[in-house]
């Protein structure tokens, strides 16, 4: 039989075998009293379900326990290690991690279905078939890793730039009378527009704080949800200052001139970079012309005299 004839029979039992796994694990629901329980314990499943999705990603959220399963972290460490690299890339759901392992198991999935077929076709059941199989399913596993990686430092970038502004108008703020809550809110309402990662990270920490979360807590998980020194560090002046009772504003004035000074630094380390980094543009593509219009005339001169020789 030839493998022209196999491919096609392939994938029909990969199809089936697909169907049949999707209609198997959501054919069962829950009754509504089991719902009602799971609502009652947990209060995330509420608003869940008062939420109605549709389309891929009702049936992505729905598959995800099941899909994740296997590459799950097994220990508490590497969980915590997954939901801080989501958190710093935006994403606080806490289904977060395992739409995100739901996400990688299916583009494996993906990847060596899509890589066999292509594989099988062009290089039929050889070890260049094979060797296709495992790049498309390793390409199709690790890209989602590289999407995260993009986002996470998109995002921590986009918070370094706002934050110097948003510290320079807290310092306003606070040196106004208002205290540091009132002084969050003002910053939130004012940059929301304009900067709206680092007020959404400022507004999430004031929605735990009225929550009744501790005030130190608060700060030290929106410095690890960041992962941005700059924040860490702001985080760590004010953590200080509120346990031992000193000045907030002032405590908020010297951060400010620092990062003020880091930004002023940084800026002045790309300005003396870029003499070198226009080297190469230079070499490749404007000495090149500048040559052949200078040595051009007179290269053309020199062949003249030679032939008329």
């Amino acid at each position: 039989m030839d493998i022209t004839q196999l491919v096609p029979v392939a994938i029909f039992v990969g199809v089936m075998v697909g169907v049949w796994a999707l209609m198997s694990l959501f054919g069962a629901k829950d009754s509504r009293a089991a719902e009602r329980l799971e609502e009652l314990k947990n209060p995330l499943a509420r608003d869940k379900n008062r939420q109605k999705k549709e389309g891929m990603s009702n049936l992505l959220e729905r598959a995800a326990p099941a899909l994740s399963k296997a590459l799950e972290p097994k220990t508490e460490l590497e969980q915590n290690e997954l939901k801080i690299r989501l958190a710093n890339a935006g994403f606080h759901n806490p289904l977060a991690p395992q739409l995100y392992l739901a996400i990688k198991f299916v583009g494996l999935l993906l990847g060596a279905l899509l890589g066999g077929g292509i594989g099988l076709l062009v290089y039929g059941m050889t070890k260049n078939g094979y060797t296709t199989i495992g790049l498309s399913a390793g390409a199709g596993f690790y890209l989602p890793e590289l999407v995260l990686r993009y986002l996470k430092s998109c995002r921590q970038e986009k918070i370094f730039l706002s934050l110097p502004d948003a510290l320079d108008l807290l310092v306003v703020c606070v040196e106004a009378g208002l205290g540091l809550d009132a002084a969050m809110r003002r910053v939130v309402e004012e940059m929301g527009d304009t900067h709206p990662v680092i007020a959404g990270e400022m507004n999430l920490c004031l929605m735990q704080l009225q929550m009744g979360r501790p005030r130190r807590e608060v700060l030290h998980d929106w410095g690890v949800r960041t992962g941005v020194d700059d924040v860490k560090a702001l985080v760590a002046i004010l953590i200080q200052a509120d346990k031992f009772g000193s000045s907030i504003a002032q405590a908020l004035r010297v951060q400010s001139d620092a990062m003020r000074v880091k930004r002023r630094q940084i800026a002045e380390e790309k300005a003396q970079k870029t003499a070198v980094q226009m080297l190469f543009p230079l070499v490749l593509f404007i000495f090149p012309g500048i040559f052949v219009v200078l040595v051009g005339p007179a290269a053309i001169k020199m062949i003249d005299q030679l032939l008329s020789k």
